[in-house]
């Protein structure tokens, strides 16, 4: 289809030369040749007459005209994709629809799982892509490359809508055998014990660690660290070391591991995961019909006590 001699197909090749900016990487996500991309290109520039990417060193950078470009293109992308190929008619049970997520795995756990059972029941044919947290999710979503980022508010992008979905509280746990702890334990033990931690580099510092340093300025003697909550139990199995840990995912591995959950010495705030999707997506039919799932399943599921 052509709109003012311009064919439309080259909108989608347009974005994803710009979110690319590569045509090697483009070529791959349109499957086509590299030299069947650069063609692409050259008819771009010959309608916008203007170079759009210009290559500097070993990286295209885009033009300020492609700069101005991106997002009314995207948008458009996205508003086709919304209101016509995705038929406002929506029926769950044939929909094949495949949906990204952006999620820790303590989400993917005590959240995702139960979500993953409700579809296979309402929805089969709708398939889901669980990836792990990474520096860059909030430019995944604004380019609709994910369709859903579950994270603390914090973490979140202004840009976009978001919906809070469920809280947590925090624990403290230890093997069960652990001689240095009873029933309760005091910050003096809290301190003087070896920590287990869950670490997600410089972009994704535990908030953990950061209020409780703002609140009591105190550090943890961290031992250990993991880049994975599931892993963080098993590390305390044998050991006198601590963690803390969510009170969901504390209470399903102490049905699993020889583990013993105990009050925090020190009040921290409430935990709270938020739904997050990209704007111009708001009224898809499929997308409205996960969000709803995920607060039917957040509902069902409650909020444990916040100790």
């Amino acid at each position: 289809m052509r709109f003012h001699h311009l064919d439309l197909n080259l909108l989608v090749v347009l974005d994803t030369l710009l979110t690319e900016q590569n045509i090697t990487r483009a070529a791959k996500r349109l499957n086509v040749s590299q030299s069947a991309a650069s063609g692409l290109l050259a008819r771009l520039r010959e309608y916008f007459a203007d170079e759009l990417l210009v290559q500097v060193g070993r990286k295209m950078l885009p033009t300020p005209l492609a700069q101005s470009l991106a997002e009314p293109v995207r948008r458009v992308l996205l508003d086709i994709q919304s209101t016509i190929v995705n038929k406002p008619e929506f029926d769950p049970l044939t929909c094949k629809r495949h949906f990204k997520i952006v999620a820790s795995d303590f989400v993917t756990t005590v959240f995702l799982s139960p979500v993953a059972q409700r579809l296979q029941e309402q929805a089969p044919h709708i398939s889901l892509d669980i990836q792990p947290t990474a520096n860059h999710y909030n430019d995944m979503l604004t380019q609709a490359e994910v369709d859903f980022v579950i994270m603390p508010d914090h973490y979140l992008s202004d840009l976009h809508p978001k919906a809070l979905l469920f809280e947590d509280s925090y624990q403290c746990v230890v093997w069960r055998d652990n001689p240095e702890v009873g029933e309760h334990i005091t910050l003096a033990q809290y301190l003087e014990l070896g920590h287990v931690a869950v670490n997600f580099g410089s972009a994704r510092a535990p908030s953990f660690d950061e209020e409780f340093l703002r609140r009591y300025g105190k550090s943890r003697r961290v031992e250990l660290t993991t880049s994975s909550f599931n892993t963080l139990p098993h590390l305390l199995v044998g050991t006198h070391r601590i963690a803390v840990m969510q009170t969901r995912l504390a209470a399903l591995y102490c049905t699993y591991l020889p583990l013993k959950v105990l009050p925090l010495p020190v009040k921290l705030p409430v935990l709270r995961e938020f739904t997050q999707w990209n704007k111009f997506l708001d009224g898809d039919p499929a997308h409205r019909w996960m969000r709803n799932l995920f607060h039917e399943v957040a509902n069902e599921q409650g909020q444990p006590e916040v100790t």
